[in-house]
């Protein structure tokens, strides 16, 4: 594992799936400077763990990377798209981006498939198709024999395990995870991450991850550091 490396480090930009530049966005009539010029380059199939503490900017960083938000000024690429001219910020979500959160965002009245297959309603599957997939995932994360259950009848667990299988089912070229166990257990925690480790290896993905905690962090191939809206070497 290496440790963080800034965006005006030379790289190869045929292998860059994300490059950013001067990034930056404040809030409150720019009070609040959550990103001030912040560089990054992310290669494709990298396992990336962004750390910084508390208001540093790390989940303004990834709300970026996923157009959940608009920059004030910078330009980022993602997937060879331009994200601060391109207008069909839905399609590009839809296409490129896989989204597990901390708190998972499950839709509690649908059953675990059903909250699976939502991303494939934009797309030309066919029902029996995205029912396939689904499946497919679910088993891969150990979920088939709980698909026709709510999610609150769900550990903690077991609903950030559909989270994920969910954020893969489109076959994303990247996921975005923000404090993915933040509200776990160190036991339950460590599995999602290994968990996570895996599929971004099977399913040939690139992996960026917040967190502030360290062991979290470790689990990745690269940390780099946000502290004040920049990154740290």
């Amino acid at each position: 594992m290496n440790n963080g490396v800034n965006g005006d480090e030379n790289m190869d930009n045929e292998e860059n799936i994300i490059e950013i530049r001067n990034l930056k966005k404040s809030y409150d009539h720019g009070k609040i400077k959550a990103l001030n010029g912040l560089n990054l380059d992310v290669k494709k199939g990298e396992f990336l763990s962004i750390m910084g503490p508390s208001g540093s900017g790390k989940s303004t960083l990834l709300n970026m990377i996923g157009a959940l938000d608009v920059a004030d000024e910078g330009t980022i690429q993602v997937a060879g798209i331009d994200l601060t001219k391109n207008k069909k910020l839905d399609e590009f979500r839809s296409k490129e981006i896989g989204f597990v959160f901390q708190m998972h965002n499950l839709i509690p009245n649908l059953t675990v498939l059903e909250n699976v297959e939502i991303p494939m309603y934009e797309t030309k599957l066919s029902t029996s198709q995205m029912r396939e997939r689904a499946l497919e995932l679910l088993k891969s994360v150990n979920l088939e024999d709980r698909k026709d259950q709510i999610p609150t009848k769900l550990s903690g667990g077991e609903r950030q395990r559909v989270a994920i299988a969910r954020a893969l089912v489109n076959h994303p070229s990247i996921i975005l995870a923000d404090e993915p166990t933040g509200s776990l257990d160190s036991k339950t925690g460590d599995k999602i991450l290994k968990l996570l480790r895996n599929l971004h290896s099977k399913e040939n993905v690139t992996l960026v991850m917040v967190t502030h905690e360290p062991y979290v962090g470790k689990m990745a191939d690269r940390i780099v550091n946000v502290l004040d809206g920049k990154i740290q070497n």
